[in-house]
């Protein structure tokens, strides 16, 4: 069976969030429209493979230029399958077809398979946010496209 990538709902966002044990906070639909009210455009992705949703992916527009990829994740079930390069090589290119010249994204120390993914997908590092415990400091990336 083979994996559908394609647009998909904050419900089926949150049913994924559900199987990710490093989500300390568990999201609702209710917490992510929050974050997306008000943004002039957005894009929710979802990885499927028969009835099982695998990932996903959700972005918004920060202004004319710049794209933020905001919250994205796969289940366990899906690791090393390659869902996550897929999710982000489809967000860059639908990025690039509205027009962003750029695409921003923060992770944590404490995801390092995120941290590879982005540097070897070209994000370069552009600032680094200290917390305590080290381990969720954010680093910020960006991307120009």
């Amino acid at each position: 069976m083979s994996i559908i990538y394609r647009e998909g709902t904050l419900a089926e966002c949150v049913q994924v969030v559900e199987q990710i044990q490093e989500f300390a906070h568990k999201e609702t639909v209710e917490t992510l429209s929050a974050r997306l009210e008000g943004k002039a455009r957005s894009l929710i992705q979802v990885a499927q493979e028969g009835d099982n949703l695998l990932g996903f992916k959700i972005g918004y527009q920060l202004d004319e230029q710049t794209f933020y990829s905001w919250f994205g994740g796969v289940s366990s079930l899906a690791r090393n399958k390659g869902v996550a390069q897929k999710l982000l090589e489809i967000q860059e290119k639908w990025v690039a077809e509205q027009g962003y010249k750029q695409l921003k994204v923060k992770s944590r120390n404490q995801f390092p398979a995120m941290l590879r993914l982005l540097i070897r997908n070209g994000y370069l590092i552009e600032n680094f946010e200290e917390k305590h415990p080290l381990i969720e400091s954010r680093i910020h990336f960006v991307k120009q496209l």
